[in-house]
């Protein structure tokens, strides 16, 4: 687990991984955003030597709130396994992220669904 604490701040970030199936579950948990980017990136990166193709599943059902940073995070992590001819799939996104994912069209490029049972089993 990952997780960053700035002064006078408590955690804000916190970050679980877990493999189900041969697929990464990234369970993330906070706010998203500027000062958090590189745990998030750290948390989505594959070792070199993990065999691909690479599949992740971000768990987001436990952030209220994600800004650019966590967007271009997980278009950074979508292009890095695409070239490995695996996949990211994000799941659990409450109201408000999911309403930015789809404003900016991430939706259309990285799949989202309600639950990581379903991203995991589509």
């Amino acid at each position: 687990m990952a997780d960053i604490e700035e002064p006078d701040q408590p955690k804000r970030l916190f970050v679980e991984h877990t493999v189900v199936d041969g697929v990464r579950v990234v369970t993330v948990r906070g706010e998203i955003d500027h000062d958090v980017r590189e745990v998030l990136h750290e948390a989505l990166r594959f070792e070199d030597d993990v065999p691909a193709p690479w599949r992740i599943v971000v768990d987001l059902s436990a952030v209220p709130f994600m800004d650019s940073s966590g967007i271009n995070t997980l278009i950074a992590c979508h292009r890095q396994v695409g070239q490995t001819q695996g996949w990211v799939r994000i799941a659990g996104a409450q109201t408000f992220v999911l309403r930015v994912l789809k404003l900016v069209g991430v939706d259309a490029v990285i799949a989202c669904y309600p639950s990581v049972e379903q991203a995991l089993h589509a």
